[in-house]
C-alpha cells in the first residue's frame, strides 16, 4: 500500500548573503512579507497539503526559526492579562496543535542534496516533500504542495515543480527535458544543474518544490560534488531516474523568487494588494505615489 506524504523538509541553513546586511543577524527565512515571515508561508503551504511533520534543516544563527515555532509563554501570559484575545489566537495559529516540528543542524553548507540527506533519520522509508521558502508560490485554492501531493498519490512517482523561464537564465536553475506531456505533467528524460543557455536541454526550470521517494537518500550518498562544488540534489535525482520515473509538474500559481531583492519587493507589493485589511488603502497609496514618479 502506497504511503502518504506526511513529512516536509525545509532546508534553511543558507547564509542569505544576497540580503546582507539585513541577514547578518536575522535569517532570510524570517524576513517578513507583509505581516508573516517567509518561513511561515512555506509551513502553511505544507499544512494545507495534509503534512503534519515539519523538518527544518538549520545552521548556525538560525535559532530565531526555532523560536518562531516554539511556545512563547511570557508573551502569551501578557496578552491574556491584557485581554488581547484576537492577537493571542493569531499567535496560536502560527503552528496548529497537531503539527510536529523537528530541527536538525546541518554541520556545514555542502549543498541542497546534503541538506536533504540530513533529514533521513526522521523521514525513514516514507515519501516526503522538500520546500524552499525562498520560492513563494501563490495559489488561492489548493497550494502548490497540495497539487504535487495529489499527483504523487495518483502516480506513485517523485514530482518536481517546474516552470518556463527566460532561456538566458537557465544557468540559475536545474533544467529538465521531458517526454510526452500528459496535461500539466510529463516524465523527465534529462535533468542538469545550472547549464549555460547554449547547452541547456530546454527552458523548463525546477523551482523550490519536490515530492521525493525515500530512494533519493541512497542516491545522495553516492553523489559527488557538482556545480559550485556542492552536493547537488539535481545530480541525485538524475541518478534516481535510472531506477524509477520522476515527473515534471507545471504547477498552477504565481512564483515569487523572494531570495532575490526584486522578487522580494514584488512579493511585498502583490501580497499587500491581496491582504484583507490593507489592500484598499495600499492600492490607493500606490496610485497616488505613482503620480509623483
Amino acid at each position: 500500500m502506497q504511503k502518504k506524504v506526511t513529512k516536509a523538509v525545509f532546508p534553511v541553513a543558507g547564509l542569505g548573503s544576497r540580503f546582507l546586511p539585513a541577514t547578518k543577524a536575522v535569517p532570510k527565512e524570517m524576513l517578513p512579507i507583509v505581516d508573516k515571515p517567509l518561513m511561515q508561508y512555506a509551513v502553511e503551504e505544507a499544512v494545507a497539503a495534509g503534512i503534519d511533520t515539519m523538518i527544518f534543516i538549520t545552521g548556525r544563527s538560525k535559532n530565531s526559526i526555532m523560536e518562531h515555532y516554539d511556545k512563547a509563554y511570557e508573551l502569551e501570559k501578557e496578552l491574556e492579562a491584557k485581554n488581547k484575545t484576537e492577537i493571542l489566537n493569531l499567535l496560536h495559529s502560527v503552528i496548529p496543535p497537531n503539527i510536529k516540528c523537528i530541527f536538525i543542524r546541518q554541520p556545514e553548507p555542502l549543498g541542497l542534496g546534503h541538506a536533504v540527506s540530513c533529514a533521513e533519520p526522521v523521514v525513514g522509508d516514507e515519501p516526503f516533500a522538500v520546500i524552499l521558502p525562498d520560492d513563494m508560490i501563490y495559489d488561492g485554492t489548493r497550494g502548490c504542495t497540495k497539487q504535487m501531493v495529489d499527483l504523487y498519490e495518483k502516480t506513485g512517482s517523485s514530482v518536481l515543480a517546474v516552470e518556463r523561464v527566460d532561456p538566458k537564465e537557465t544557468d540559475k536553475y536545474g533544467i529538465v527535458r521531458t517526454g510526452e506531456s500528459k496535461g500539466n505533467y510529463a516524465a523527465i528524460e534529462h535533468i542538469v544543474e545550472k547549464p549555460k543557455p547554449d547547452v541547456a536541454p530546454s527552458n523548463l526550470a525546477v523551482v523550490g518544490r519536490y515530492i521525493l521517494t525515500p530512494a533519493i537518500f541512497e542516491k545522495i550518498k553516492n553523489t559527488g560534488r557538482g556545480a559550485g562544488g556542492e552536493i547537488q540534489l539535481t545530480d541525485a535525482i538524475a541518478d534516481l531516474m535510472k531506477d524509477e520515473q520522476v515527473l515534471a509538474y507545471e504547477f498552477e500559481g504565481i512564483r515569487y523568487d523572494s531570495g532575490a531583492k526584486l522578487g522580494f519587493l514584488i512579493a511585498q507589493v502583490e501580497y499587500g494588494l491581496r491582504h484583507p485589511e490593507l489592500k484598499d488603502d495600499f492600492k490607493t497609496y500606490l496610485k497616488e505615489f505613482a503620480k509623483t514618479l
